[in-house]
């Protein structure tokens, strides 16, 4: 089976180069313990890979034979701009990995969609001029179902996908979804990630769901990472658990690993450590 890679060098060597192909991961993690850089850091390195081969291998090493990088890579947001993730990104890792990956990586900016039925002024979220033939119940505006569905359909098969993020549509203002039905979505994309081939990335901050839902999300997805803060003494750290994932779990069993210990560098989410079964 082909694997696409993470872009993170000590995890993709460790799970045989990677997840498996037609993989839907959840991310999911406390507030600043890493999930959000993870998220950036496989976007750019994939999209580094053609973009800049050298800076790439500079970063990251050589890849596998029987790694499989996708073609493209879509990052999908229903709240902010490319311009707002660019910026963040460059907070994250190193700004010469941005600037070289950015352009290898399409952005999907569905705030319009999101936002239509919200109270959040038209001016705040999108360029188009507030004409009056728009005001009113603007029967021509996509749901957001159909908008991120469209988008998956077009732009999912044999790619990378980036969805940031599902507590979004949670708690998505209007009626085209509820928290029941998150879950339930989740688990179509799954199905249709399969014969896509390709992986889809889903990022969550585990506080702003109930165990529950939460649970719901975990068994919706083929895999789950665990991003969390580790306190010891005066100082905490990062640390990264594999909850489940078929086809990757039983690698990391087999090599006694527990908990993986991660940092942000230069080169963005990195493993500094594993602990191991003693």
């Amino acid at each position: 089976m082909d694997r696409i890679p993470f872009g993170i060098r000590r995890l993709d060597t460790t799970i045989d180069g990677g997840a498996p192909a037609g993989s839907v991961v959840l991310l999911s993690g406390e507030a600043g313990a890493g999930a959000r850089e993870f998220v950036y850091t496989t976007a750019l390195m994939n999209g580094l890979v053609e973009r800049d081969p050298e800076l790439f291998e500079l970063y990251y090493g050589s890849l596998p034979e029987d790694v499989r990088v996708p073609p493209e890579v879509h990052y999908l947001s229903f709240t902010a701009e490319k311009r707002q993730l660019q910026s963040e990104m460059t907070l994250a890792m190193d700004e010469e990995i941005v600037d070289a990956a950015i352009d290898g990586v399409t952005f999907h900016d569905l705030s319009a969609e999101y936002f239509h039925l919200s109270p959040v002024p038209r001016a705040w979220y999108t360029e188009q001029a507030n004409l009056i033939s728009e005001l009113g119940t603007g029967g021509d505006r996509k749901s957001v179902p159909a908008a991120l569905g469209d988008t998956l359909t077009e732009h999912a098969p044999g790619n990378l996908v980036i969805l940031d993020s599902i507590a979004d549509l949670i708690d998505s203002p209007g009626d085209d979804l509820t928290g029941e039905d998150v879950p339930v979505l989740l688990k179509g994309i799954s199905r249709a990630a399969a014969e896509w081939g390709g992986m889809v990335l889903v990022h969550v901050n585990r506080e702003s769901l109930d165990e529950q839902r939460h649970g719901q999300l975990v068994d919706a997805a083929d895999g789950t990472l665990l991003f969390e803060w580790e306190s010891g003494g005066s100082t905490r750290g990062r640390t990264m658990v594999v909850k489940q994932f078929r086809g990757v779990l039983s690698r990391i069993e087999a090599e006694d690993i527990v908990r993986f210990e991660t940092e942000i560098s230069d080169a963005g989410f990195d493993i500094s450590d594993v602990r191991k079964i003693r």
